[in-house]
Formats: structure tokens, C-alpha cells, sequence
């Protein structure tokens, strides 16, 4: 019974306990397959393919102006007509109408000083103008009376009906009277004139516009005390500091060893660092006529054939110097990369476009030679990334590094 028991536990190897032989083969070469696929998959993207060393450039927006561009400069932007305004009078600020930024007019009135002094001045000459007109007028009455005094006593002594002396006296009254006359008019004149100065004085008060132009800084605050000479203490001189912003030039400094180069009328484009993408017309203003021993160089002005409102005072500029005038169809950018990265790959133009750690072989057509650039017309972009100088053994996919400067 015991026995029986026994031989219910015992495992059957015959009925699967172990794989067949054939079975375990089957499993083997399925692992290998799928290996060799996979180290088939890792080969063809070049994982076991050393990467290629290549120098890389960019494609870029190149002017046709840089073909016939006889010199290049720096410089910056500079007002012609420029002026820090202040009174001409010490006094209190007590109005400021602008601040940065305001564009004024020629004449406005921008500020006003405190003025009761000078007001009261101006009344009290106001007032005596009044007074000397009303001792003309009274003059003017005594005279006339005179007058018919002294013509009827001329005849009455001619008649024997007065005597002499009556007509002495008359003729003294005559006199007096017209020179009373004389010295009211007199009066006037002094009058008007000290009105005039009292008017001047009260517009020393007011602080006006010289030119139209535009307010740069703002230089006192109403309270601020505002003097001609600016010496005392926590005076301001300037109110504000006007430009004339029809007058920007670009003022630049060329090498006196270049200088031959630039004349007067000569065309020029101007870039400025704060609007890269916008290239301006210019014109050699005049070259000033005194060069500068420390530098070497001659202070050359340029004026802008537009002036633009987003041009301000002050901006960094660079003035390529042209052999000729740009054409209207030279003033639009082209898109162009070095000669270097062109090849030719079944009688195509290629470049190899830098795609992360691979490239891509790209057909690109290409234009007319842009000074040190070749133009391309299809087939990249500016901005896009290539490799300078491809082996034969690069092809499309191929992994790279790039070279260490």
C-alpha cells in the first residue's frame, strides 16, 4: 500500500520535463536572428561608423552692396542742432510742460519760472506809460491854448489895442507850453521803453523751444532753483536738453591711410546695431578738415538720405563706403553661404546640412557670386547650418563631430 502511494509522486520525464533538443535549437538560432537584426539596424545608422571631424559654417543674409563696398567704418549717431536749454534769469522752476520724448515746436513755451517780481515791475512801468500819456494830453491842451493866445495878441499889438508886454507874456506861455509838449512825448518814449524791458524781463521767466526738436533729458524739477551760471549751490544750469531730429548724421572715423577712399557726395549705406535687419541710404556730408594724432583718423559725416523715426541720438552705426549708388533691385538681402560647402555629387550642386550629430545631403540651386558668398536660390535658409570643405566619404546620414577651434 505504501508502495503504491510512493509511485503516485514520481514525475514522468518522459512526458516534459525537458525541452526536446530540437526545440532548444529553434530558441538559439530565433535569439541570434533577432541579434543580427538589431546590430544590422545599429550598423546602418553608423553607431559602430566612427564620426566624421568637419568645420561648419552658416548660411546667412548677404547685401549685393558688399560686392562694390570700398570701405567700412564706425561710428555713431550724432544731432547736428543740439541744445541744452536754460533761463537767462535765476529763479524758481514753477512749470515744466515736457518731459522725454516730447516733440516741441520752435517758440512753445516749455517751462516757466517764478515771475511775481517782475510782474510787478512791469505794472508799475504799465501804469507810468498810462500816467505820461495823460501829462502828453495835457500838454498837448496848454500848447493850443498858448498857441491862440500868443496869434491874438499879435494882432491886437498890431491893432494898438494891448501892449507889448501882454504879447511878451503870451509868447513866453507859448514857449513853455510847447516845450512842456516836447517833454511829455519824451516821457512816453522812456515809458514804452522801460515797459519794453519790463517785458523783457518777464520773458527771461519763460523758457522757450529754440528749434522744433525733440526732448532728450530732462535736467531740473519744478522747486529747482535755475540759474545762467549754475555755480551755486544745488543750482541746475539746463532745464532741458533738446535735438533737432531732422539734423541726425552718422558721425564716423576713418583711417588716414584710407582716406583717399571718401569723398564729398559719395553713397553710402548705414547699418545700426539696434535695427540689424535695416540697411539706410546715405551720403557723405562733408569731411571735416582736421584729423585726430592720437587715433590717426578723420571725423567724416554722414547724413541719412531717410531719416527714420526709429533712429535715435547716440546709436552705434556702421557706414560701408560705396564705389556707386545701390540699385533697387541690390537693396533687398540675399540668402548665401561660403563656396566651401557647395560640392558636386552627381552633377549637382550639394551641401550637407548639419542635422544634430548627421547630415543631410541637400541638392540646392545656386546664383551669381556675392563678393566672398555664392547666392543660393532654392534649397536652404538662412539660419541653416552646413558643413565646410565635405570628404567624399561624407554621405547623407553620416554622423559628425565638429572641429575644435
Amino acid at each position: 500500500m505504501a508502495d503504491e502511494d510512493l509511485s503516485g509522486l514520481r514525475i514522468d520525464k518522459g512526458a516534459g520535463g525537458h525541452r526536446p533538443a530540437r526545440q532548444r535549437k529553434r530558441a538559439v538560432w530565433l535569439l541570434l536572428a533577432g541579434c543580427a537584426v538589431v546590430l544590422a539596424a545599429l550598423a546602418a545608422k553608423g553607431v559602430f561608423t566612427p564620426r566624421v571631424e568637419v568645420e561648419t559654417a552658416t548660411v546667412s543674409q548677404v547685401y549685393p552692396s558688399q560686392t562694390f563696398t570700398l570701405l567700412n567704418a564706425s561710428g555713431y549717431v550724432v544731432a547736428q542742432r543740439k541744445s541744452a536749454v536754460a533761463a537767462k534769469a535765476t529763479g524758481r522752476l514753477v512749470w515744466l510742460g515736457v518731459e522725454e520724448g516730447s516733440r516741441v515746436r520752435a517758440g512753445e513755451v516749455i517751462a516757466r519760472l517764478e515771475s511775481e517780481d517782475v510782474a510787478a515791475t512791469r505794472a508799475q512801468v504799465a501804469a507810468n506809460l498810462v500816467n505820461t500819456r495823460a501829462t502828453l494830453a495835457q500838454a498837448e491842451a496848454e500848447l493850443k491854448d498858448a498857441t491862440l493866445a500868443f496869434n491874438r495878441n499879435k494882432e491886437l499889438v498890431s491893432q494898438g489895442v494891448v501892449a507889448q508886454a501882454d504879447l511878451d507874456t503870451s509868447e513866453a506861455r507859448y514857449r513853455k507850453a510847447r516845450a512842456g509838449l516836447d517833454g511829455a512825448a519824451a516821457a512816453i518814449n522812456a515809458s514804452k521803453a522801460a515797459l519794453q524791458g519790463a517785458d523783457v524781463a518777464v520773458g527771461y521767466t519763460l523758457i522757450r523751444a529754440p528749434f522744433d526738436a525733440v526732448v532728450l533729458t530732462k535736467d531740473a524739477d519744478v522747486g529747482d532753483i535755475v540759474t545762467p551760471i549754475g555755480a551755486a549751490v544745488n543750482a541746475k544750469a539746463a532745464v532741458v536738453t533738446l535735438a533737432d531730429m531732422g539734423s541726425l548724421q552718422v558721425e564716423a572715423d576713418v583711417s588716414e591711410s584710407n582716406l583717399e577712399k571718401v569723398r564729398k557726395g559719395q553713397p553710402c549705406e548705414i547699418q545700426l546695431d539696434a535695427l540689424p535687419e535695416t540697411r539706410f541710404s546715405g551720403t557723405v556730408h562733408t569731411i571735416v578738415p582736421t584729423a585726430d594724432r592720437s587715433k590717426a583718423t578723420v571725423l567724416v559725416k554722414v547724413r541719412f538720405d531717410n531719416l527714420d523715426n526709429r533712429i535715435l541720438p547716440e546709436m552705434s552705426a556702421r557706414v560701408a563706403f560705396l564705389q556707386r549708388g545701390v540699385k533697387p533691385d541690390e537693396k533687398t538681402p540675399r540668402t548665401a553661404v561660403n563656396p566651401a560647402a557647395l560640392v558636386k555629387r552627381n552633377n549637382k550642386d550639394v551641401i550637407y546640412l548639419v542635422k544634430g550629430d548627421q547630415v543631410k545631403e541637400t541638392p540646392v540651386t545656386v546664383g551669381a557670386r556675392i563678393g566672398d558668398f555664392i547666392e543660393i536660390l532654392a534649397g536652404a535658409k538662412a539660419g541653416d547650418k552646413v558643413v565646410l570643405k565635405p570628404l567624399e566619404r561624407l554621405k547623407d546620414g553620416t554622423r559628425i563631430k565638429t572641429a575644435e577651434k
